[in-house]
């Protein structure tokens, strides 16, 4: 079968391009993929070793098996964040929630008014932003832009995930919106904003909205590049998702 794997990140630059077509026997498995692939594309070895993979929007283990049609994706650890803008619907019954990503400046009011309603006293928030200065080894020191990409798709379904396990940590929380910047940034621009909002301040809010902001930087796919006056980096993670946070 021949499988379309999209890259992202660090393996679309090392493949100069956005996907490679594959050929793998019926009932591979996602091990035997990232064989095919180092094997076949020698400047993606390394890379394609320590990616994670994806099956149909879900992080997939070693031994996952890749069926013909699904929709496979490879990328590195997330950096944890177009003119489009995707917003993934909330069930009717739901406390209310807006998860976006936008190449557009942020309406924090627009963002809360998804969130009020009558019982709704106290909204806290996380908000990020592109900073200047970096003193990471390896990244540029002066940082003149940052430049985000993402999974789109995967990445608002991660963030309702993100709003079910908060649910179900602090149920009195109410509501919660997330929202990622994708583009490229200025100095100063505001890159992430996560808000959760309940009757009152003292119910948990405060803690889910840290939560929301640090497992958004776990297992939402989003990437940064930071831009400097001699070179680019991509970020990448630390935390490597497994089929456990799907």
């Amino acid at each position: 079968m021949e499988l379309k794997i999209r890259l992202f990140a660090t393996l679309k630059d090392a493949a100069g391009q956005s996907y490679l077509m594959v050929e793998l026997n019926e009932g591979g498995s996602v091990a035997e993929l990232r064989q095919k692939i180092a094997a076949g594309w020698p400047d993606l070895a390394m890379h394609a070793q320590a990616a994670v993979v994806a099956v149909n929007r879900t992080f997939a283990e070693p031994d996952d098996v890749i069926q013909n049609g699904d929709e496979v994706a490879m990328f590195p650890p997330v950096s944890g964040g177009s003119q489009s803008l995707i917003v993934a619907d909330a069930p009717a019954d739901a406390f209310p929630t807006y998860f976006a990503l936008t190449a557009d400046t942020m309406d924090l009011n627009g963002i809360h008014a998804h969130l009020i309603r009558p019982d709704v006293g106290a909204i806290a928030t996380f908000a990020g932003s592109v900073r200047g200065q970096t003193t990471r080894e390896g990244l540029p020191p002066e940082t003149l832009n940052l430049e985000y990409e993402a999974y789109e798709e995967m990445a608002v379904e991660k963030m309702a995930q993100i709003a079910r396990e908060i649910w179900e940590q602090w149920p009195q929380v109410k509501g919660i919106a997330i929202v990622q910047r994708i583009g490229l940034l200025q100095v100063g621009e505001m890159t992430t904003y996560v808000a959760c909002a309940s009757g009152h301040r003292d119910e948990g809010i405060f803690a889910a909205a840290r939560y929301g902001i640090d497992r958004l930087k776990e297992i939402v796919p989003v990437w940064k590049r930071e831009i400097g006056r001699d070179q680019s980096v991509w970020v990448e993670g630390d935390y490597r998702p497994t089929g456990a946070d799907n």
